[in-house]
């Protein structure tokens, strides 16, 4: 395969040294030692080995490869498997593309408690799904759920949010029988809305009242029981966002969008680990 005119890397290679002197104590040692590992990513930097032909002598280099999970080059392959994978498990039915997105404060505390808040988003965002679609007042049935996450929107700022690739129907309760949903309408977004709200908000007081949650600078003060009940007060009252749409160009042109594997995870239609 031919090298594309312009990777990543180059743009590590080129801009990165600026980038990181600009936003120097707002990135992580472990992102900066990915950007690290993408720049010097098949590079003399780490070292390669020699092959020649003992035939005619013609010499060639190839440096090694720095095997990080986000690096484009080396996760090419398992992202292109993964995507057929995938593929191969469409069925003949229409899908629903669905976008749960963390309001923007929830954001704010996610960027210092990633692991922990990208969990949470994970599972609630599938409980939420396959309890209302388990609901007889909407479809009643047990769905399946291919699931996403993104970090970052289209304006390069943080910006939580989980894309699902779900089928128009489910299996019925007795395991007999197909259950389709209405055509071009998948589930109420406003039911889904309230629940994923108040499933959020209750999985991560819990965490606070653990004391699994950190905060820093102007956020230190949330780390107090009173303050990070306020903090909540208005997000109980607020519209969750969460999106419904039937994929345009089919499922297959969804799941071509699915990105770093790294983040992503599936829900077979079976309860979410909560």
């Amino acid at each position: 395969m031919a090298r594309p005119a312009l990777e990543v890397a180059d743009i590590f290679r080129d801009h990165g040294p600026a980038w990181r002197k600009t936003h120097a104590g707002h990135v992580s040692l472990d992102q900066l030692k990915v950007m690290s590992a993408i720049e010097s990513c098949r590079t003399a930097t780490l070292g390669g080995h020699v092959a020649r032909c003992e035939d005619c002598a013609y010499t060639s280099i190839a440096y090694n490869s720095c095997r990080n999970r986000h690096c484009p080059k080396c996760q090419g392959a398992a992202a292109k498997q993964w995507l057929a994978d995938r593929e191969a498990e469409l069925l003949p039915v229409p899908y629903y593309h669905v976008v749960f997105t963390l309001p923007a404060r929830i954001a704010d505390i996610a960027y210092r408690n990633r692991a922990i808040i990208y969990d949470l988003l994970f599972k609630v965002s599938a409980e939420t799904l396959l309890t209302i679609a388990a609901d007889p007042k909407h479809l009643g049935a047990r769905i399946g759920i291919t699931s996403v996450l993104h970090t970052w929107g289209s304006a390069m700022t943080h910006h939580p949010h989980v894309h699902m690739i779900v089928p128009g129907g489910g299996i019925s309760p007795d395991g007999q029988r197909w259950v389709s949903c209405r055509p071009g309408f998948f589930l109420p977004v406003r039911v889904l809305s309230r629940l994923f709200r108040r499933l959020f908000l209750e999985r991560l007081v819990a965490l606070h009242q653990a004391g699994r949650l950190s905060f820093f600078g102007d956020d230190a003060h949330l780390a107090g029981a009173q303050s990070f009940a306020a903090f909540l007060a208005p997000l109980r009252k607020t519209e969750w966002v969460v999106y419904s749409k039937r994929p345009f160009g089919g499922p297959e042109s969804l799941t071509h969008k699915s990105p770093n594997l790294s983040c992503s995870r599936e829900s077979a239609g079976q309860e979410p680990d909560v």
